[in-house]
């Protein structure tokens, strides 16, 4: 820490001249040393050094094994630790984001400490000067004064005091950046989050209020969350419309419970759910009037860690049109009835029974979901989830908030719950920047480069640069749908190559201008393993056109290996405003680079050119759904050399292993009727690349299929104007 200055002592009054009276030599004695304190600095007021490093990007020369990495000597946990190879010299350094005057660095030794090291500083990561150097290290707790400026920070480890590595429990790097005063962590989260415990007066009437105000602002700018403390409620009808999200504030579902329902239909529609977008329910359990909750949407509606103590019923109130959605961790007791929905995802939950299939039902690690019957009934059935993470979420633990970011299962059956409170890691709301409408873009990336999480209040941010993403396990979480739209053509948001992050929650919506991507996950060519801590992206939403005009040549950029895909819906809208084939120009949807991604839950709709295309290796998908763009003008506009038409899913020829499992593309050219489409799938045919459960429909006969993938699968065009799908059971 910076020592204070210390007042400097005048100097020694000279012998006054003999000729001077005694009383005057005093008064010249006494006025000349006022003089002099009075030009002595007083003690200088310091700001208080600022932890700069937690969780920040760190490296080492090695680690011990898997469960020592880097990272771990900067996560502000005491429990984990870095440790080295058994060699000398070793070294761990952590990047502080930008120049700071650093101070002072603590290391919180554990048993097997450095006898000799030194602490380095460097701006470049390259030229290193020694702030300080010992041979006499004590092990335990450390505190080194240093002084200079840098942005890297590196412990090098010149002399083991033990005959293992170095390990480091924590290394902590303190100071001050340059990029101003320091952003505070937690406070309030704004006034459109609704906060309600049981004794709260008129909760049914703000949720009427609400949901009067976006039942059908399809476009609006209202976002809004329903936050319910643990206990329990009577009487409550909770209608969720637009930008709307509901979510209990325990750890467990059967921490908050309604004795009530949590509902959705489309009376605003005449009936009809297939529009009945964006919108979310978590952490509740319910006990439903009837017996049957009503939850009728169609695609970006999650429905996450609910406990429906009867049945659930997914069509709208008559049985109108419904297109799909998805949920996860979440127990029916009774039946859910599937009714008039034409595709669904289920994972990882269990259900009392499933009824009726329409084109695409799926289902992953769910107890009491039917047997694979495709193509009819079209049901298709994996046991068991590779991999899954949960959605991190907001919860109440006593009276203070905090995220809980759920442990990463395998081979995942049933919800992760069920056995009690689930496995993960609680992070206080204090370590979240708390994101409020008019925030700028700079202002966000100091509270990452400061080392905070991100939580986006409900609103709409205009971002005038990308959001940066650069620091291990960082949680960027939305609530009520906050919406981020980036202006003058920037990124909105991207993710360096790092373990862990995760994006929960929010809207990304193109701007004007257009973007060449919207959402980037690690940059191009990269290629760290994260198989251990991936990056998850889940319930993460990108819209082009609708809310008014937007491009973006290409929506989502997957380069980070690894990466888990939970549940998006990537639109290029064919309704609202700001919609036309170059009007809301959006040539590629996702571009999947990376090897070893996995999506669970992938709704890709109306790109202009491909819809989802897959170069990286050891890729998986679990449910896909798309709709072809309905506005192409003509054959012409859609042709792709000598074929008809972009394939709606296409896995590049140099992919050598591939494999998806329930999988549907429906087109309904209504500008020309007469387009036809050579397929909906597009693959190598190699032994390492494989499809189960495919289809293809054409809605009521506007445009058709040839076949289904590759030169497989019949036409639709026998159907005529009935939408009679085209499936193919399994791919070669």
């Amino acid at each position: 820490m910076p020592a204070a200055a210390v007042p400097v002592a005048p100097p020694p009054a000279r012998r006054p001249p003999l000729t001077l009276r005694r009383g005057v030599t005093g008064a010249l004695v006494t006025a000349l040393v006022a003089a002099l304190l009075a030009l002595v600095p007083a003690p200088a007021a310091e700001a208080a050094p600022v932890l700069l490093s937690q969780g920040r990007p760190a490296t080492a020369s090695s680690q011990e094994n898997g469960g020592t990495p880097a990272a771990a000597a900067v996560d502000g946990d005491p429990g984990t630790r870095w440790s080295s190879g058994f060699s000398d010299p070793q070294w761990l350094q952590v990047d502080l984001g930008g120049p700071a005057a650093v101070s002072q660095v603590v290391l919180r030794w554990e048993a097997a400490y450095a006898k000799a090291y030194r602490i380095e500083l460097s701006t470049d990561g390259t030229n290193w000067s020694t702030a300080h150097s010992t041979t006499t290290g004590a092990g335990g707790t450390e505190t080194v004064p240093v002084t200079g400026t840098a942005r890297y920070v590196r412990m090098h480890g010149v002399t083991r005091a033990t005959g293992y590595g170095y390990s480091l429990w924590e290394f902590q790097v303190y100071g001050n950046g340059d990029g101003g005063p320091v952003l505070p962590g937690g406070g309030d989260l704004g006034p459109n989050v609704h906060v309600f415990d049981p004794a709260t007066p008129g909760i049914q009437a703000k949720l009427d209020e609400v949901f009067r105000q976006q039942e059908s602002a399809q476009f609006g700018s209202g976002r809004h969350a329903f936050l319910f403390k643990p206990g329990t409620y009577h009487n409550l009808n909770a209608q969720i419309g637009f930008y709307t999200q509901i979510a209990g504030l325990g750890l467990r579902p059967g921490d908050t419970t309604i004795n009530g329902d949590v509902t959705v239909d489309a009376g605003w529609f005449n009936g009809n759910a297939t529009q009945n977008f964006w919108r979310g329910a978590e952490g509740l359990t319910l006990n439903p009037v009837s017996g049957t909750n009503r939850w009728a949407v169609s695609q970006a509606a999650s429905f996450r860690r609910m406990h429906v103590k009867g049945g659930l019923n997914l069509a709208p109130n008559g049985y109108g049109w419904a297109s799909g959605g998805y949920i996860a961790d979440s127990k029916v007791d009774g039946q859910v009835g599937n009714y008039s929905q034409q595709q669904w995802y289920t994972r990882d939950s269990a259900i009392g029974g499933w009824s009726n299939s329409v084109w695409n039902q799926v289902f992953s690690g769910v107890e009491g979901a039917p047997a694979t019957g495709f193509p009819e009934p079209r049901y298709t059935t994996l046991a068991t989830t590779p991999i899954s993470r949960e959605k991190p979420f907001l919860y109440l633990d006593g009276n203070e908030y905090k995220v809980f970011a759920p442990a990463k299962r395998t081979n995942a059956r049933g919800t992760t719950w069920a056995n009690g409170t689930p496995q993960g890691e609680s992070i206080p709301l204090s370590r979240f920047y708390v994101v409020k409408p008019g925030t700028t873009a700079a202002t966000i990336n100091q509270a990452l480069a400061q080392g905070l999480h991100l939580l986006f209040t409900p609103g709409v941010y205009h971002v005038d640069r990308t959001i940066d993403v650069n620091r291990a396990n960082t949680i960027v979480l939305g609530l009520g749908l906050a919406t981020i739209i980036p202006d003058n053509g920037v990124t909105a948001m991207r993710v360096a190559d790092v373990d862990g992050v995760r994006l929960a929650g929010f809207l990304i919506d193109a701007g004007a201008v257009n973007s060449p991507t919207l959402l980037e996950i690690g940059p191009q060519g990269a290629a760290a393993d994260h198989a251990a801590n991936p990056t998850t992206v889940q319930d993460v939403y990108i819209r082009i056109g609708g809310a008014g005009p937007g491009r973006a040549t290409t929506s989502m950029v997957v380069n980070s290996d690894d990466t888990i895909i939970d549940h998006t819906w990537v639109w290029r809208a064919d309704h609202g405003d700001g919609v036309g084939w170059e009007t809301n120009r959006a040539d590629y949807g996702v571009r999947v680079n990376g090897d070893d991604v996995l999506a669970t839950g992938l709704f890709v709709e109306h790109f202009n050119k491909y819809d989802v295309e897959w170069y990286g290796e050891r890729g998986r998908t679990i449910f896909y759904q798309n709709e072809k763009a309905y506005d192409a003008p003509d054959q012409a506009a859609i042709q792709n050399g000598t074929t008809k038409g972009y394939a709606a899913y296409r896995v590049d020829d140099s992919v050598n292993t591939h494999e998806a499992w329930g999988l549907g593309s429906y087109c309904n050219y209504n500008v020309d009727p007469g387009i036809r489409q050579d397929h909906g799938f597009k693959t190598p045919v190699k032994p390492g690349v494989k499809f189960h459960s495919l289809l293809v429909v054409s809605l009521g006969g506007m445009g058709h299929y040839n076949h289904v993938i590759n030169e497989t699968g019949a036409s639709t065009v026998p159907a005529g104007t009935s939408t009679v799908p085209s499936t193919v059971v399994s791919f070669p």
